[in-house]
């Protein structure tokens, strides 16, 4: 049974921030993935550098799972968690997947601003390597229940156009 909002989408395309405030107004828990990998595990470049991508992935999975076994909620997950089949196919199964579609040029303004240092990317993000990232990630992104076109949309917007797009589609969680 499908009974979550999965937020997929680009590293630093706003799918935690967004989450929050849907959650908000869908009155049910915010699960962030990356936070609760975080909490159980330390930071997630540690987890990259220390035990590599393959367990992160494990790990990702697992606090995914986590997430799916609780009551109805918004999960936020990382730009990543597609990309690894199982992940991938539990998402399909239970949740109704919302792609938060950013263009590269924003997400990498985005990254440079931050003080996060992504794994895959490096601490000085290049626009050639996102744009390497993004274009291997899309085909996986873009098989999303929903995409939005999110570069020129405010957080209010896009989380008023997804609850849209449940009313219409009759979906509650």
């Amino acid at each position: 049974m499908r009974n979550h909002l999965a937020l997929v989408g680009f590293m630093a395309s706003g799918k935690s921030t967004i989450g929050k405030r849907l959650a908000r107004k869908l009155h049910v828990p915010f699960v962030d993935i990356d936070a609760v990998i975080e909490a159980d595990h330390g930071p997630i470049s540690d987890v990259f550098y220390n035990h590599g991508e393959k367990t992160f992935r494990k790990f990702e999975h697992d606090a995914i799972a986590h997430a799916l076994d609780g009551e109805p909620s918004v999960i936020s997950l990382g730009g990543g968690a597609v990309t690894f089949e199982p992940s991938l196919k539990l998402l399909k199964k239970r949740t109704y997947r919302i792609f938060i579609k950013v263009p590269p040029e924003q997400i990498l303004g985005r990254l440079r601003r931050s003080a996060v240092v992504r794994p895959l990317l490096g601490p000085q993000p290049a626009l050639h390597k996102i744009k390497d990232l993004y274009i291997k990630r899309m085909p996986l992104y873009a098989h999303a229940d929903l995409t939005i076109e999110a570069g020129d949309l405010s957080t209010p917007q896009i989380v008023d156009h997804i609850v849209d797009w449940m009313h219409r589609k009759k979906i509650a969680l």
